[in-house]
């Protein structure tokens, strides 16, 4: 059984805790026969999923409560709470999950009435699969360097370029993505646009296989043109979007790679406790019980911080660049550590193909780079820091940070 004692910290509100006890029944019943995925069946999966999810009402919460959402605004501890749950049962029912947050987030926070209205229920009902295209070959953490361009043409704008690493790319019926429309120089000349799947000009140009499997796809706009209606806040305001986006979904990284490391915990505490060496169990063994420390040690400073990143959005600030980015950091390589050592106490077992951790194993090494890379968070962190000594002291954090505009 998962150690829950920490809904009971005071980041939490009742509805919180008992979010986290009805989705956590919702998933052994409805996520414990889905299969693991595989190339040839990761998308069938996540259609599968994006339904299931739906239809309990989960996706529920990745939309404004204008267009039938639980919350007035996206709410996230909710979400956090939603991806460590999920991804503790199953990674991809998580990114299932988050796909239609992220997607969807920009249009939840800077849509016009009219796009909210036509993305966004379909969003939560799962009548539409989302995605965000920001990365590219060359800017992926580095938002500024986008390259993909978006001319002016009468009611229209025209988008060139290519996008890489997308998520769901191939699966999604939109895109939110960000294109330079050269209103100033770097990341002040970036907008983001809603880009229908099926818009002439927007081609898949390439999926794209890897060790976790999910639907993941290149992409190349060769003059397609998409209506200025479907421009999401300011001309030349994408930069904040994009920044606003994942002040709100960064530290749901770090949850999800805390209900990774979670169950990697729970299932070495099970190993330990059955498996017999030298005449005794395993878990009376010294270097083994250092490593079980350390993994429920790591564990909760991760979950500290994730709730903390997430309780400071929701209740605190506006922007949360340092918490979350601390957040995802700490977490993300924490889970790494757990879930590696893991394996190791499961031995041979721990490397059979199939097994929870050997899966874990392979599905935690993307969150220490996506939605900003390790060494970015690093950079975010440290800068604040500089910022807030310069300024006089952590109180001015928070301003320091929004005055700069800190890239990711």
């Amino acid at each position: 059984m998962p150690d829950l004692t920490y809904l009971d910290w005071p980041f939490f509100e009742g509805e919180h805790r008992a979010l986290a006890r009805d989705l956590d029944e919702w998933c052994v019943e409805h996520l414990r026969d889905v299969p693991e995925a595989h190339e040839e069946t990761v998308d069938g999966l996540c259609r599968g999923l994006v339904r299931n999810l739906a239809g309990a009402g989960w996706l529920d919460y990745v939309v404004p409560g204008a267009q039938g959402g639980r919350h007035d605004a996206l709410d996230v501890r909710s979400l956090c709470l939603l991806r460590e749950t999920l991804g503790r049962h199953h990674a991809l029912a998580d990114f299932a999950f988050v796909m239609q947050g992220l997607g969807g987030g920009a249009i939840s926070l800077f849509g016009s009435d009219d796009l909210k209205e036509r993305y966004l229920p379909a969003v939560r009902e799962g009548r539409k699969i989302a995605a965000f295209a920001l990365s590219e070959p060359e800017a992926g953490s580095d938002v500024a360097a986008v390259s993909t361009t978006a001319v002016e043409d009468g009611d229209h704008y025209v988008i060139d370029g290519a996008k890489t690493w997308i998520s769901n790319g191939g699966l999604a019926d939109f895109y939110t993505v960000f294109a330079r429309t050269g209103e100033a120089p770097g990341a002040r000349g970036l907008s983001a646009f809603v880009v229908d799947a099926d818009t002439p000009g927007l081609e898949v140009a390439e999926r794209i296989p890897v060790i976790a499997p999910h639907p993941l796809a290149r992409l190349v706009f060769d003059g397609c043109r998409v209506p200025k209606d479907q421009l999401l806040g300011a001309p030349g305001g994408g930069f904040k979007v994009a920044m606003a986006t994942l002040d709100t979904f960064r530290p749901t990284v770090g949850a999800a790679a805390l209900g990774f490391a979670r169950r990697a915990l729970d299932e070495a505490l099970e190993r330990a406790g059955e498996r017999r060496l030298f005449g005794a169990p395993m878990g009376e063994l010294q270097m083994v019980q250092a490593k079980l420390a350390e993994m429920a040690l790591g564990v909760d400073a991760s979950a500290l911080l994730v709730y903390r990143a997430a309780w400071t959005k929701d209740r605190v600030a506006e922007r949360v660049s340092r918490e979350a980015a601390m957040a995802k950091l700490h977490a993300t390589e924490t889970a790494q550590r757990v879930i590696d050592d893991a394996v190791q106490i499961f031995g041979g077992m721990g490397v059979v193909s199939g097994h929870p951790v050997e899966r874990l194993y392979r599905e935690i090494r993307a969150l220490r780079i996506y939605e900003g890379a390790s060494e970015v968070q690093k950079v975010i962190i440290a800068r604040q820091a500089l910022a807030a000594h310069a300024a006089g002291g952590a109180a001015e954090i928070q301003g320091a940070g929004a005055r700069q505009g800190t890239r990711r």
